[in-house]
């Protein structure tokens, strides 16, 4: 829960990098950041092939090894870049990111979605521009410049660029499970945050459990002029009713609690409807769809009871499915007896960053790396911009994309240096 106590009282540093339009379009860290915005990896049917060449590219040009692996085929392919650590037996650091970017509505965009336009303020406009290509190609330059200094991390650090996040499979999900992924020994791992528009910046140590169910109507049948009994119909309206009810008191504490985010609620949307003939027949079956995303507050447990009761009080004839129903993954910790967040936290306070500490209000990779053990905080290094993750005209100002990879530069080698040794959890 996001609390007072948690917005820490640094000041921003004086990241000024202004810049002429020509130097920013003469900038290489730009320019890579650029190209790879002009990959049109998005969804459906992604082709990730100039992906996986433009990311080994890369690693030659950093000279290091790169792996590519498959997971259920080769259209699902994960790129590893691994920096050797002075100290490889220590636990890794992976810093995560998805390759893969949400559809677009070309005719929404003032300038095309996958053209990386640069206009004269410094705004670079493409989809992923903050979900999350900057945050991938940002982790690149940080390790470029980490290099140029002579830098060695005491931690190995594995760069893992994975299809699929925004599909929600054929990802993180599949690679954690892969024996190769358990040879790369990870104590800790950066991801995605979201941006902020205002001078805080969002550090994201936990995510809500994602259940999305259905709800399969049964009753009487009929002519739509009768008064039929125990109809689909009066059940939908019944467990639908409970539903609303129960996210209406969730919109309410948000309007009561303002120091309380999205992240810190559960939140409940009816997402579609199906069932029926035509209009003059009472329906056999209805069926209700509802996204789910469960507070880290909440009983698993009992609130799938509560549920289940509703849909009892409703009448016979009822089935819940559960088209996904994910585990509690454990918060990362954010005290003392996480060394990696010490570390984390130290290199923030050593840049005088402002920051919040946040529930993820959506699902990112980093669940699935806590439900093995694994301490996970989701950062993107984006301040004062509007937040348009999904949305049309999708922006990254570059002074803020320079600036960040000047912040990951900082908060890598902090973390990659950390001495204490952390074992995965069983």
């Amino acid at each position: 829960m996001t609390s007072d106590a948690s917005v820490s009282t640094y000041s921003q540093p004086n990241f000024q990098l202004k810049m002429s339009k020509a130097k920013w379009e003469n900038n290489e860290e730009v320019r890579i950041f650029r190209e790879y915005l002009r990959i049109p990896s998005v969804h459906p049917n992604v082709d990730y092939t100039p992906c996986v060449e433009f990311l080994k590219r890369q690693a030659a040009s950093l000279s290091l090894p790169v792996d590519v692996v498959y997971l259920r085929s080769e259209a699902s392919p994960v790129v590893i870049i691994k920096w050797l650590g002075k100290q490889p037996e220590l636990p890794s650091i992976i810093l995560n990111s998805h390759m893969d970017v949400v559809p677009v509505f070309p005719d929404k965009w003032i300038h095309g979605p996958f053209s990386a336009h640069l206009d004269d303020e410094g705004r670079i406009y493409g989809r992923g521009s903050q979900d999350m290509k900057c945050v991938a190609t940002q982790y690149l330059g940080a390790i470029r410049s980490l290099i140029a200094d002579g830098y060695q991390p005491r931690r190995t650090v594995y760069l893992t660029f994975v299809p699929n996040e925004e599909a929600g499979h054929d990802g993180m999900v599949d690679l954690v499970k892969k024996d190769y992924f358990k040879k790369l020994n990870v104590g800790f791992s950066f991801d995605e945050g979201i941006a902020s528009e205002d001078e805080t910046f969002s550090l994201f140590y936990a995510e809500r459990t994602v259940w999305q169910l259905k709800f399969k109507f049964g009753g009487t049948a009929g002519h739509g002029s009768m008064l039929l009994p125990n109809t689909a119909g009066e059940k939908f309206n019944y467990v639908v009713k409970k539903m609303m009810e129960f996210r209406a008191s969730q919109v309410k504490l948000l309007e009561e609690h303002p120091n309380l985010d999205i992240g810190d609620v559960t939140t409940v949307n009816l997402t579609r409807i199906g069932g029926g003939v035509q209009n003059n027949v009472v329906p056999a079956s209805l069926e209700a769809y509802f996204d789910i995303r469960i507070a880290i507050t909440e009983d698993l447990h009992a609130f799938e009871k509560q549920i289940r009761k509703w849909s009892a009080e409703a009448g016979e004839g009822i089935d819940i499915i559960f088209e996904a129903k994910e585990d509690y993954a454990e918060p990362t910790k954010i005290d003392a007896s996480n060394p990696y967040w010490m570390a984390f936290k130290q290199g923030i306070d050593e840049l005088g960053l402002k920051t919040r500490v946040r529930v993820f209000p959506g699902g990112t990779d980093s669940r699935f790396l806590r439900h093995l053990g694994i301490p996970a905080l989701g950062f993107s290094p984006i301040n004062n911009t509007p937040v348009l993750l999904h949305d049309h005209n999708e922006y990254l100002g570059a002074d803020t994309y320079l600036r960040g990879i000047a912040i990951y530069k900082k908060l890598i080698a902090s973390v990659a240096n950390v001495l204490a040794y952390t074992t995965l959890q069983s």
